[in-house]
């Protein structure tokens, strides 16, 4: 099943697990594009240089931000 953006979301009615298109955004404007396409998602933002646990959590998404607070690699689930 595809998105009209072209982004595929897995089964019908699935949440959609990656958003690699918020890369160069602020990390509030990607908590807000997740929250749209996967409302039940708990946003964890993460600072440079921060370590983060490795269990994996299906609504867990974590955005990276450099230094100035932009996204800097491709969110997904876990």
């Amino acid at each position: 099943v595809f998105r009209s953006s072209g982004h595929s979301t897995g089964l019908a009615g699935a949440p959609k697990t990656s958003w690699p298109e918020l890369v160069g955004l602020t990390a509030g404007e990607a908590e807000k594009k997740v929250k749209e396409d996967f409302s039940r998602a708990e946003i964890q933002v993460v600072p440079p240089n921060h370590f983060v646990t490795t269990d994996y959590r299906t609504s867990r998404v974590r955005i990276h931000v450099d230094s100035s607070g932009k996204v800097e690699r491709p969110l997904r689930t876990g």
